[in-house]
């Protein structure tokens, strides 16, 4: 038997890594975090349950790779998808509203990946996180910031705190009373991105040149 070649090795292990994060996301949407077993992962996922401790140090960081590579592929779908868009303002509010369709329609996934990085493991840096860190970056810098470094951990906090609100047991917020407030704040009109249905709240928006 020919021995593989580094780069097939290489992209055996992504792949398995792929269905792996691909597994997580599936079974915690569908049973729950605490439900979720690491060999149910792996049996999902058709790898050997050593694996997923190969790649991961615990069921918690396996999580935040599984939803920040969910939320980076969600992005760039939205970024991308056609009519293309170079405009910044317009890519902006399709990150925005991006992240909070996340909310909306993965609502235990995204709660759980909440309350995790919320816990003492605290934020996870991995190569899911960093991709996702680079697109938003980039629509940072194409929406015309003159200083990244400061504007995109803002963007990512206000994107979070939205998140945390639109989740909130017992008290969410409308997700259309969260985008106005961030469309405002970022000089966006109401009909950039993908504007909700029923229009905005109070039925005026500002419009900015």
């Amino acid at each position: 038997m020919v021995p593989r070649s580094a780069s097939v090795n290489e992209e055996l292990r992504r792949r398995s890594r792929e269905r792996l994060l691909q597994s997580t996301v599936e079974l915690v949407a569908e049973r729950g975090y605490e439900a979720t077993t690491l060999g149910a992962i792996a049996d999902r996922a058709g790898a050997a349950r050593g694996l997923v401790s190969y790649y991961f140090p615990g069921k918690r960081q396996l999580l935040q790779s599984a939803v920040h590579r969910l939320m980076h592929r969600t992005l760039y779908a939205a970024l991308e998808r056609e009519p293309r868009s170079d405009d910044g303002r317009e890519r902006l509010a399709r990150a925005i509203d991006a992240i909070l369709g996340l909310a909306r329609d993965e609502p235990l996934l995204m709660r759980t990946h909440m309350a995790g990085i919320l816990a003492a493991e605290g934020f996870v840096q991995c190569p899911e996180q960093q991709r996702l860190a680079e697109l938003l970056r980039d629509t940072v810098a194409r929406y015309g910031s003159t200083d990244v470094d400061a504007d995109y951990p803002l963007l990512r906090a206000l994107l979070m705190g939205a998140v945390v609100a639109i989740l909130l047991p017992g008290a969410p917020m409308p997700q259309a009373r969260l985008r106005a407030e961030l469309f405002q704040r970022y000089g966006l009109d109401w009909e950039l991105g993908v504007p909700p249905d029923g229009g905005p709240p109070g039925g005026t928006f500002p419009s900015h040149p």
